[in-house]
């Protein structure tokens, strides 16, 4: 394999319990619930009434409001992360070779906001009211589009789309045009914004979300023995990645080294996790032997921890079996217990954060994780952060379809 280093140089994101990189990762350490009832809507007649919005987010310092009316909330929340991302990385852009930076950035669903209001005015006000921003508007790609022609970067440019796991597949495979030298620079990670009426209504549907409704602050409690669901929350996460060498060029700060990703598929069932583990433990040993490591330098995983009685059962088996009798050393968390989950932006905004425990040597916690579930027996880091020296670390995301994808992140050492 190629021996190219790619490194981690800038960091962006907003989420249910931060409006950027610096709040969203005290929100963490420090345990902050990002979950409570719905405003959005009118809730009465969905079985589950709660989710972790953005709180008080103003778009207008990334995108004009003429500008922002065009776009669905998804994209505003990408170019926000994304305009993050390139001012921490200190790229001087007009010094940059345009042609050598690209751009991707996933969603698991795109524009459901949008697609909703132009559908009710489609059914009351007939096809001549569409609006012609509707269809770039709604597509899942059109958030890398904005970056690239904002920043004039003319590098390779597009989208993954696989459910939860989007924007894990969207890092690994920068990562790989990075090594491959298709890109010096690459641009990367998710965006979502899909607490709408239709969207929850099908979760709902699904029996997917939790209905703790009377008790929001405590209802994601991934690995708990009374979790009842996942909680939808809505954000986005991107970062800079370079090769080392161009990092060092520019005398760029690096944040961690990106290791390797591991990517494979359940080729089980459309919704549920694998019941053996086998998809996501091979993502899992993947990862670690792009990265040249064994189960015994991984000090920290950082879960998908949904909240769900399958996922978060089934996923601790399959810690088990790539990790083997480490499996019980290794601190695992859930983030997803603090801002909910992202969809397609959740391995974007979990990968900034796996990034920081790395650099900070501070593990944020699970919380709300009171007594562990029925074959959940591993150390879930409950309830307060923990400081801990961790020099390797994977961040897991598995999507509906059996989609696995696994990244490792590395402590950078010169």
């Amino acid at each position: 394999m190629n021996k190219r280093r790619v490194v981690v140089t800038g960091l962006g994101a907003v989420t249910a319990i931060g409006n950027d990189v610096a709040a969203t990762w005290e929100g963490l350490v420090q345990g902050k619930n990002g979950i409570s009832h719905i405003t959005k809507y009118d809730t009465e007649n969905f079985t589950s009434k709660i989710a972790a919005e953005l709180k008080d987010f103003d778009s207008s310092a990334y995108v004009a409001p003429k500008e922002a009316r065009r776009m669905d909330p998804f994209t505003i929340l990408g170019i926000a992360a994304g305009s993050m991302a390139v001012e921490d990385s200190g790229l001087d852009v007009e010094k940059e070779d345009s042609s050598r930076i690209g751009v991707m950035i996933s969603s698991g669903i795109g524009g459901m906001e949008v697609y909703h209001n132009e559908h009710k005015k489609l059914l009351e006000r007939g096809p001549r009211r569409v609006s012609p921003f509707f269809i770039p508007a709604m597509i899942p790609d059109i958030t890398a589009g904005h970056l690239s022609i904002k920043y004039g970067f003319m590098g390779p440019n597009y989208c993954t789309v696989s459910a939860c796991a989007s924007s894990a597949h969207a890092l690994g495979v920068a990562y790989m045009h990075l090594l491959n030298g298709d890109a010096d620079v690459m641009l990367v990670g998710g965006t979502e914004a899909v607490i709408t009426e239709m969207a929850m209504a099908g979760f709902c549907s699904l029996k997917a979300l939790s209905t703790r409704n009377d008790d929001p602050e405590h209802a994601s409690r991934p690995f708990d023995k009374d979790r009842d669901g996942f909680i939808m929350g809505e954000g986005a996460g991107i970062v800079v990645l370079e090769t080392l060498e161009h990092a060092k060029a520019r005398d760029a700060k690096i944040y961690a080294e990106f290791g390797g990703y591991g990517f494979s598929g359940d080729a089980f069932h459309i919704t549920a996790p694998r019941s053996d583990g086998a998809g996501q433990c091979l993502a899992m040993k993947r990862a670690m032997e792009v990265a040249g490591l064994n189960p015994e330098d991984i000090g920290y995983i950082n879960a998908h921890g949904t909240s769900t009685p399958h996922n978060d059962r089934l996923e601790t088996g399959s810690i088990k079996l790539a990790l083997g009798d480490h499996a019980r050393n290794v601190a695992i968390s859930s983030n997803k217990s603090m801002f909910g989950h992202l969809l397609g932006a959740a391995a974007g905004v979990e990968f900034v954060s796996t990034v920081l425990t790395l650099k900070n040597g501070i593990i944020p916690p699970t919380i709300n994780l009171f007594e562990t579930g029925e074959d959940c027996d591993l150390d879930y880091v409950p309830n307060k952060a923990r400081e801990c020296d961790v020099k390797a670390a994977l961040t897991n995301s598995f999507g509906f379809g059996g989609h696995n994808a696994v990244l490792c992140v590395k402590r950078f050492d010169d």
